[in-house]
């Protein structure tokens, strides 16, 4: 669409660096967290490379990667190669602080606009429980 969603999280736990996923329920725009805008850039970059993904980016250098080149969504790769890879991924996060088992899968769902409460979607912050549009700053 050319829309871009633009939103402030918390609990990932992320010290630095920066997360990137093209799996993103249930318009699967690519969505990204970090802590600076230079790794993000990184791993944006990257995802697009391959097509689609998961990337964990940190300093600048990506971390690790899953390519998902058919739609963004899925490997063409054996089953043993996928679960190496994601084992690394979620490796990398855990070492850039994230406090989360699987920080991939919670970056999918928080751009679910169909299960509460608050979602990033490509069109801004949307409390899904008030159906409506909030804005990022307040005054």
């Amino acid at each position: 669409t050319g829309n871009v969603g633009l939103g402030f999280v918390h609990g990932f736990g992320l010290k630095r660096g920066a997360l990137a996923s093209s799996v993103a329920h249930d318009s699967h725009n690519i969505i990204l967290v970090g802590t600076s805008d230079d790794d993000m850039k990184v791993a944006l970059g990257r995802m697009v490379e391959m097509r689609g993904g998961l990337v964990a980016v940190q300093d600048g250098q990506v971390r690790a990667e899953l390519p998902l080149p058919i739609a963004g969504l899925m490997s063409d790769r054996p089953l043993e190669e996928v679960g190496a890879a994601f084992r690394e991924l979620l490796h990398a996060a855990a070492d850039m602080g994230s406090a989360l088992r699987d920080p991939f899968t919670a970056l999918s769902f928080l751009a679910l606009p169909v299960i509460p409460t608050l979602k990033l979607t490509d069109r801004g912050l949307v409390d899904v429980s008030q159906f409506r549009f909030v804005p990022l700053f307040v005054q």
